[in-house]
């Protein structure tokens, strides 16, 4: 069973990095699992000089809080500006139909940046 979610897990975040790669960066990448040091499932999303931790989820049930917490976590591991997590919408198989959830602090945090 954890193979099979590994691989489902796997498959995902591949999904989600090949997305950005094509609509964000072409350095777009899958990161390593780090153990206590992990910086998220995608390398290199930027906005001008700052890095995102971008955590990927797909799961069937939710679980926003513990995976903000993470995502908050590998932001600091990574040295990011802000920690996001992008999980699996039901239904729809699409990877720009797929949810992202941060803070409010963290959204501003990023929208700040955008505008320099």
């Amino acid at each position: 069973m954890a193979n099979r979610s590994k691989q489902k897990g796997t498959a995902y975040e591949s999904l989600i990095r090949d997305y950005l790669k094509q609509e964000w960066s072409p350095d777009i990448d899958r990161l390593p699992l780090s153990g206590t040091q992990d910086r998220g499932d995608i390398a290199n999303f930027r906005i001008g000089e700052h890095l995102l931790a971008i955590e990927c989820k797909n799961h069937n049930r939710l679980d926003l809080g513990t995976w903000t917490f993470e995502a908050q976590r590998e932001a600091a591991n990574y040295g990011a500006l802000a920690g996001v997590v992008i999980h699996k919408r039901k239904g729809k198989g699409q990877p720009g139909d797929q949810y992202v959830t941060l803070t409010l602090r963290d959204f501003l945090d990023i929208i700040h940046a955008a505008k320099g």
